[in-house]
């Protein structure tokens, strides 16, 4: 193997859940050594789900690489111990609720003066200011806040729900590694440390992107026009669902009406995605159909009665078909068309293996595991799969050994409960 992008690089990592976690694993997937503080009893994805000696799906695809050390961190050693390990350290990763990392002293304006190479990198669930910064915050409640859910458009019975995996922490937790690596790059040419700071808000908001904004001459009526209706049809008790009718885009929804959408077909479901006119063309003639909208000889007035009946000749053709059919017929034509698969699918898929995505590996505990290769390459083997995490409370005493600590300092550190181990 040659030299990966991260190797000698160490992150102490006060992580949990998927962001930061995450984070550390694509950073190890490049080299990085990661040391994980738990709480002693583990980390809340260790316990998400099937539990096969502290081991579930959770926490072992979002951990790969990571070296877990059990800790007290209300203990009266604990300080001690973390200071140990931030002397070897380059990077510290948190996502504390908010306020503990203060209290822990672990807070990057804490630590900058007495370690001036650091690199601190933290997520929060609203930002670091105004009058929400002090909130717990996980995917769930930012999807709602932020507007994604509504804008995902999921509905069961008449309320939103959001999708099954939470994007936004995983959007987040990409951001954090290039966030990480800019400033990695930077000390090379300071010397100098600093700090990195991302938010789930911010997150969801770049996975908006083609939403949050406003061109005043376009969309200043139509979006104040919404504001004014909401806030009126709240006090009112209008139904969520009626509310999302109501939502402006910034799609064309006459252009997804017809031509950038899902259609029915005679087995389960089909999406085109022809978004210029001249793929739109191309689907008309593999369909051997006209669009007099785009021929011109259909007036402003009629062309929204004129694609709903298109749209529902065009839904009666796609049901003599089965998708695979279907498919087939628009690679001929060069027409973005892809068959609506469920994510279990995607395990055995041709493509996803054909390009090495999903690798498998025995696990000592939980035997033959599937999961996703590290999300990026660099040459052949800039980045590679880490791999699974040690049993947990394993390598105490070989962590607290790498930091430094005596024989005597570790046992002490065993024998008052600061740490905790597997024997």
């Amino acid at each position: 193997m040659g030299i990966q992008p991260f190797e000698g690089v160490t992150v102490l990592q006060f992580g949990q859940f998927v962001a930061v976690p995450y984070a550390s694993q694509m950073l190890a997937d490049g080299g990085a050594h990661i040391i994980k503080i738990e709480p002693r009893e583990g980390e809340s994805a260790r316990f998400l789900g099937p539990a096969i000696e502290q081991v579930t799906r959770h926490f072992l695809i979002r951990n790969r690489g990571s070296h877990s050390l059990p800790i007290d961190l209300r203990n009266k050693h604990s300080e001690e111990i973390i200071h140990g390990l931030l002397r070897k350290c380059d990077v510290i990763l948190t996502n504390l609720r908010p306020g503990l990392a203060e209290e822990l002293g672990i807070d990057h304006a804490s630590l900058e003066k007495q370690y001036p190479k650091i690199i601190s990198g933290n997520v929060t669930a609203f930002g670091k200011n105004g009058l929400d910064a002090s909130l717990p915050g996980m995917d769930l409640a930012v999807q709602a806040r932020s507007g994604l859910m509504a804008m995902n458009g999921g509905m069961e019975d008449g309320r939103p729900t959001a999708g099954g995996s939470p994007i936004i922490d995983y959007m987040c937790a990409s951001i954090l590694a290039f966030g990480i690596t800019s400033a990695l790059f930077r000390r090379e040419k300071t010397g100098k440390g600093g700090y990195v700071d991302v938010s789930l808000l911010m997150s969801s908001l770049v996975l908006q992107n083609n939403m949050i904004s406003r061109l005043e001459s376009l969309d200043a009526e139509r979006y104040d026009t919404f504001l004014n209706w909401i806030e009126d049809a709240r006090k009112d008790g209008i139904p969520f669902s009626e509310q999302a009718k109501k939502m402006p885009g910034v799609r064309d929804s006459l252009l997804q009406s017809v031509y950038y959408r899902t259609y029915t077909t005679k087995d389960s479901a089909i999406a085109i995605a022809c978004a210029s006119v001249p793929l739109r063309k191309r689907l008309l003639t593999a369909l051997n159909m006209k669009d007099e909208v785009l021929e011109g000889s259909i007036t402003k007035d009629e062309v929204r009665s004129y694609y709903q009946v298109l749209r529902q000749k065009i839904e009666a053709m796609f049901l003599n078909k089965n998708t695979d059919e279907w498919v087939s017929i628009f690679a001929l034509e060069g027409i973005p068309a892809q068959p609506v698969k469920f994510p279990v699918e995607m395990l055995t898929d041709e493509q996803v293996t054909a390009n090495n995505l999903v690798l498998h590996r025995e696990h000592d505990s939980a035997g033959n595991i599937a999961f996703l290769n590290t999300p990026l390459s660099l040459d052949e083997d800039g980045f590679v799969a880490a791999p699974f995490p040690e049993r947990f409370g394993s390598e105490t005493e070989t962590i607290l050994d790498w930091a430094g600590f005596s024989n005597d300092q570790i046992n002490l550190f065993l024998q008052d409960g600061a740490v905790g181990n597997s024997g």
